[in-house]
């Protein structure tokens, strides 16, 4: 469960970084790019990060 936390959040990041780039980002990619870095955040603090 947790890789696929870093998955979503790896895809939120790109999406984010393509509509900042394309200057057609909406404030809801920037509300997902939030809610990915808080979800990573949270696993980190959690300890439950993935072991590489």
């Amino acid at each position: 469960m947790s890789s696929l936390l870093y998955f979503i959040a790896v895809i939120l990041v790109i999406l984010w970084a393509v509509g900042f780039f394309a200057y057609s980002a909406t404030g809801l990619i920037h509300i997902l790019l939030v809610l990915a870095v808080i979800a990573v955040l949270l696993r980190i603090i959690q300890g439950k990060a993935p072991v590489s």
